[in-house]
């Protein structure tokens, strides 16, 4: 009974929570972790010039990736990958699938480096595993579905992130 319920909401959850607001709950985490956690002593300018370093990076991921579906006319709602009109497939997404999702995690990571905890990076790491689980997953079925063998072909050349 409980094996069921855990799965009926782990199911629940699947592209049902916009990637940017799981990325801004996973950055809240991090910053309350690192308000109860040891903090390594680093100078301040070098804590802001890795951030911005590393954010700007996940920016630049991030908007490609963005800039790519818009020239292809796809859509770019996350909740809704069976509304894509088109297989992306060069710009970023020759480097990645899933550059908007890379950009959301350099930006935590930009945020973990800022805050100096080392517990913080847990925030990272769970972002991936959570959207692994409940948004790439899911996205990943459906445009197989959608683009069928050119989605395959696709994916055996391109890594999920980097």
């Amino acid at each position: 009974m409980v094996l069921r319920l855990t799965i009926v909401i782990m199911k629940s959850l699947e592209l049902r929570v916009p990637p940017p607001l799981i990325a801004a709950i996973f950055a809240a985490a991090m910053w309350g972790i690192s308000r109860v956690t040891p903090v390594f002593e680093v100078a301040t300018a070098y804590r802001i010039w890795a951030a911005i370093a590393i954010a700007t990076a996940g920016v630049f991921f991030a908007i490609s990736g963005v800039v790519a579906f818009r020239r292809a006319r796809t859509t770019i709602n996350p909740l809704k990958p069976e509304s894509a009109s088109s297989l992306v497939g060069s710009g970023v997404y020759r480097v990645t699938r899933n550059p908007m999702y890379v950009g959301l995690l350099l930006v935590l990571v930009a945020w973990a480096a800022f805050l100096a905890a080392p517990l913080a990076l847990a925030g990272p790491v769970a972002f991936v595993l959570y959207i692994g689980r409940f948004q790439i997953a899911p996205e990943e079925v459906a445009l197989t579905k959608l683009f069928g063998a050119g989605y395959a072909e696709y994916k055996a050349k391109v890594r999920r992130w980097l």
